[in-house]
């Protein structure tokens, strides 16, 4: 079983970029941030800082542009901010709606797979590519609020819902800009 702590920060932009920050403080792969990001024309890109990480996760998820780059981050109290190659991005979130401890993977596969479709539009438990099971067990939901992004000298725009899915694997991100602290399980 692969276990990953951290933080999963989603956002999308009026110029059709989604992008998902993963910043896992706890891993068998140690503590690292990659980005999944979905441009507008529907190709995704990982940005991965090492190879190990970047042939992990591609392994899981959908990508047509897999990257090494060097990631910078910048984390606060309930901020990240990131660089990665031509790509910058910052989220500022909200007060954390808390989930009093970590459910069962049995819980989190039924009653909050139910709710997660419900509330968020998105799932907590599905097969990742591979064919490997996989639970997001979620401690704590916060609203994104403030986000920017550019693409080098490009503004990516304003902050938007999730008007058209990301595609990465089986479970979208929430339709709502969120940062969520997490745990997630891979078997």
């Amino acid at each position: 079983m692969d276990i990953f702590s951290g933080r999963i920060s989603s956002v999308a932009f009026t110029s059709g970029d989604r992008i998902v920050i993963g910043d896992w403080s706890d891993s068998h792969l140690g503590g690292f941030t990659n980005i999944m990001w979905a441009r507008p024309d529907g190709s995704r890109v990982l940005l991965s800082p090492t190879r190990e990480h970047a042939d992990y996760v591609s392994k899981l998820y959908s990508f047509e542009d897999v990257r090494i780059v060097e990631i910078m981050v910048r984390r606060g109290n309930r901020e990240v901010s990131v660089e990665a190659d031509e790509l910058s991005v910052y989220m500022q979130w909200g007060r954390s709606f808390p989930l009093p401890f970590w459910r069962p993977r049995w819980f989190i596969a039924t009653v909050e797979k139910a709710f997660g479709r419900i509330l968020f539009g998105t799932t907590t438990s599905g097969k990742t590519n591979d064919g490997r099971a996989e639970w997001y067990c979620v401690k704590g939901i916060s609203r994104v609020f403030n986000s920017e992004a550019s693409l080098g000298k490009i503004d990516l725009g304003k902050m938007v819902d999730f008007d058209i899915d990301a595609c990465f694997g089986f479970s979208e991100p929430p339709k709502k800009p969120s940062s969520i602290v997490v745990k997630t399980y891979i078997q």
